[in-house]
């Protein structure tokens, strides 16, 4: 799982890495799954686009 730099807290997601038939198969039984009472989406990590802002502390960049 993935947590937030800030408060340690999950952020929601995680990755995971398998062989591409594993992964066809995992996303066709565990997307739309119920878990904890939450719908599970399950898919295909993309890479980035460039154009994003990014993360990271507003603070930190506005002294610049």
């Amino acid at each position: 799982m993935i947590s937030d730099r800030d408060t340690g807290r999950s952020r929601g997601f995680g990755f995971v890495e398998m062989d591409d038939e594993g992964a066809r198969s995992a996303i066709a039984a565990l997307d739309g799954s119920d878990v904890g009472g939450r719908p599970l989406t399950v898919n295909q990590a993309r890479p980035r686009t460039s154009g994003g802002r990014g993360g990271g502390d507003r603070r930190a960049r506005s002294r610049w």
